[in-house]
């Protein structure tokens, strides 16, 4: 059983995802960093500072006892962090899309292979030979 498990975890298939995993998670790293720390503040720069994360619509007020301590928290849909979800979503797909164009510029694609015959072509090869 343990020489099956070996076989099993040194095989490359194995090897190839534990290695695409980790790397995907490095490279997830540095696009979120790249949304969160250089395109976010553009974004709010050019919307005049609007922090989406803030954005709301308020259900239910924050109600504060005597002493100024909330006793019962805020309701509230919290419509920009969606905003900001989907902002990232484009975003990240726009870096992403751009590293697959530049991976294609630097190793372009392998042509497809010639098609082959047929079925009915080889059905008819095998029907003339068989006529032989």
């Amino acid at each position: 059983m343990w020489k099956e498990f070996k076989n099993f975890i040194m095989t490359g298939n194995v090897i190839d995802f534990a290695i695409a995993v980790i790397l995907a998670s490095a490279v997830g790293g540095v696009v979120n960093g790249f949304v969160s720390e250089i395109m976010m503040p553009i974004i709010s720069f050019i919307t005049g500072g609007v922090n989406f994360n803030e954005l709301k619509v308020v259900l239910n007020e924050a109600v504060k006892g005597a002493d100024g301590t909330v006793t019962t928290q805020e309701v509230a849909i919290m419509y920009g962090k969606w905003i900001t979800s989907i902002i990232n979503l484009v975003i990240i797909g726009a870096v992403l899309f751009s590293m697959m164009k530049a991976k294609n510029r630097v190793n372009p694609p392998a042509p497809p292979a010639p098609a082959g015959p047929t079925d009915n072509e080889l059905l008819m090869q095998i029907r003339d030979a068989l006529r032989k």
